[in-house]
């Protein structure tokens, strides 16, 4: 069953805290019951329906647990029978009060040790699945979310994660809390009245039937309301990242009114559930309602009748039993609600969790170190099978060699940088560093090799010191102002009123294009990695900010084998060999001079760029 699996899963962490759980569920619902039982002397004191009792010895306990209940049973109104006469109705009316009271106190004192132990349960799992979502996504392949969009994978880790959550919780009362009081209940109205009972459980399986009916459809429409969610929140990241354009092109109704469109449908959506949800509690509460009066209808006839197994304040406390009976009914036809939707949020969850990444790293790894040369041996790389992207690609790149790739745009240029620290595999063909496959290596070995700078300087919402020392541990201070220094970034990050301590801002929105990349490039310099990839650093800036990217990146370059993608040829003029890209292949390569002199693709690039 859903929840049986629910909580196989995600429980084993917290036996403790469950097992507390079920024990103090366990007492509380037996002290409710001995609560109860103070009804009947009450009533039969002011009803004057008591017999008369006469006090007699439990001979031994091995007799029949019937006939020690009816010896205890009997005791116990002698006593009160007694002292009623002896100290008058009122005295005992008041000790019976207080019996209620100790007897609810101690009732209410382990219901709430029940839910004590709950709340860890219930926060340790959210924050479980959130740490296993959280990881996963980080370590999935970039190719993953090509195919995958924001909002939804977003949602799916706050949406439903709180709606698996709650499934949950509902599980645990299913499985503890409810049945162990609905059980005591029911044993102790088979002991009190057999037929009574008999006619109870001819009558609760049409109930159950009924509440069953109503929430079967809950499960795919509560996957719809999720993903519909997912889609809204996908509208929301795509307009702030794009506000700039939004507002330059006058699209603010487009966007509002197809936001205003989903909206709706995913309101229509939640009505349904919800609704449906909703019925639980009525349901539930009717139904028990007709069966208590189809009870107090047989009960009557049998009290009335001339051989009565159980007397009128007997059938009283055996009604507010019963009556204690529907509220964890009801509640366990809203936890099978619940349940039903948690398992279609768990499954939209599950998508991602159990989602296996393409890029894995060997059992037996090898160690690498870069000291001789990069090879891409007669690689062909295609992210959909029909499509390739790259063709029998071959280039040797020299350690300490700056190596740079030209072309028209989609020639294929920034997936070889892609395919350098595996952020992708290669379909066909290898590349290796210094004759070893990078797939025979640790992915965080390999890229530990590695500086990336790229054409969108992705900043956090940090400080400058926590930027420039990403993917450093135990950075000084003096380390980070000297890297900052190289990139050409140390005099505008003083210039701040908090200096290496001032919030850069949302990926780096309080700083211009030119300094978010000189912060890049002196995060970059800390790492102080042999292989660089450069991938079109400068294209996006302004005449005078390039320059001064320019000179950090030659900085940064210094005595390091660089991988370089460029529009802006002038900038690669110095490369020690370029290669010509076009349609997936190298058609040319060789120095500027080599490839100018040639008079081919590269120089009408060239000399369109003058």
């Amino acid at each position: 069953m859903d929840f049986i699996k629910l909580l196989k899963r995600f429980i084993p962490p917290y036996k403790k805290e469950v097992a507390l759980n079920i024990l103090f569920n366990l007492l509380s619902t037996l002290f409710s019951l001995v609560s109860f039982a103070a009804i009947i002397p009450i009533l039969q004191i002011l009803f004057g329906l008591s017999d008369n009792y006469t006090a007699y010895q439990i001979i031994d306990w091995s007799q029949k647990s019937s006939d020690i209940i009816a010896a205890l049973k009997n005791n116990l109104f002698y006593w009160i029978q007694i002292q009623t006469e002896n100290q008058g109705a009122g005295w005992i009316l008041l000790a019976l009060g207080f019996f209620l009271i100790i007897m609810t106190f101690l009732k209410v004192a382990f219901s709430y040790l029940s839910s004590f132990f709950m709340i860890p349960i219930r926060t340790g799992v959210l924050r479980d699945l959130r740490s296993s979502l959280y990881a996963k996504v980080v370590s999935l392949p970039i190719g993953f979310f090509s195919e995958e969009r924001k909002g939804d994978v977003m949602s799916r880790m706050t949406s439903d994660v709180a709606e698996v959550e709650a499934s949950i919780m509902s599980s645990l009362d299913m499985m503890f809390k409810n049945p162990i009081m609905i059980i005591i209940y029911l044993v102790t109205m088979l002991l009190m009245s057999w037929q009574l009972t008999l006619f109870v459980f001819l009558l609760l399986p049409i109930s159950g039937f009924l509440i069953g009916k109503i929430g079967k459809s809950l499960k795919s429409r509560s996957m719809r309301g999720q993903e519909q969610t997912g889609e809204l929140l996908t509208q929301i990241e795509e307009t702030l990242g794009g506000l700039r354009i939004v507002k330059a092109f006058n699209a603010e109704k487009k966007l509002i009114d197809r936001f205003d469109n989903l909206n709706d449908e995913t309101r229509a959506t939640f009505n349904k559930i919800n609704r449906r949800y909703a019925m639980a509690h009525p349901v539930s509460e009717f139904l028990g309602t007709v069966v208590i009066a189809i009870l107090l209808w047989y009960g009557g006839a049998l009290i009335l009748s001339a051989h009565s197994p159980i007397s009128a304040p007997e059938f009283i406390y055996y009604l507010v039993i019963f009556y204690s009976i529907i509220n964890p009914a009801k509640e366990l036809s809203k936890a099978s609600y619940s349940i039903r939707k948690g398992v279609a949020s768990l499954e939209r969850i599950d998508k991602i969790l159990k989602t296996e990444s393409n890029i894995k790293d060997p059992v037996h790894p090898k160690t690498i170190s870069f000291n001789n040369e990069i090879v891409f041996n007669h690689i062909h790389f295609a992210y959909q099978k029909d499509r390739p992207v790259l063709n029998d690609i071959e280039l040797h790149i020299k350690k300490g060699q700056t190596v740079a790739l030209v072309g028209q745009s989609g020639s294929g240029k920034t997936t070889m940088l892609d395919l350098l620290p595996r952020f992708y595999d290669v379909t066909a063909g290898q590349i290796t560093i210094d004759g070893i496959d990078l797939r025979e290596v640790c992915t965080k070995d390999l890229r530990a090799l590695m500086g990336n700078v790229n054409q969108e300087a992705i900043l956090f919402n940090d400080t400058f010191f926590n930027n420039i020392s990403f993917g450093v541990k135990n950075a000084t201070q003096e380390q980070v102002e000297t890297a900052a220094r190289i990139a050409n970034a140390h005099e505008f990050i003083m210039a701040t009123p908090d200096g290496y301590q001032t919030t850069v801002g949302d990926r780096g929105s309080r700083l211009s294009g030119g300094q978010r990349q000189r912060i890049s490039i002196a995060r970059a310099i800390l790492k102080n990695p042999p292989i660089l990839i450069l991938d079109e650093a400068t294209s996006a800036l302004d005449t005078e900010s390039e320059k001064l990217v320019q000179e950090a990146l030659e900085n940064l370059m210094k005595n390091r084998t660089t991988l370089v993608v460029a529009h802006r040829l002038s900038t690669i003029k110095r490369a020690d060999l370029i290669c010509v890209m076009q349609n997936g292949r190298i058609v040319e390569r060789g120095t500027h001079d080599e490839l100018y002199a040639l008079g081919g693709y590269y120089t009408k690039l060239w000399q369109m760029q003058k």
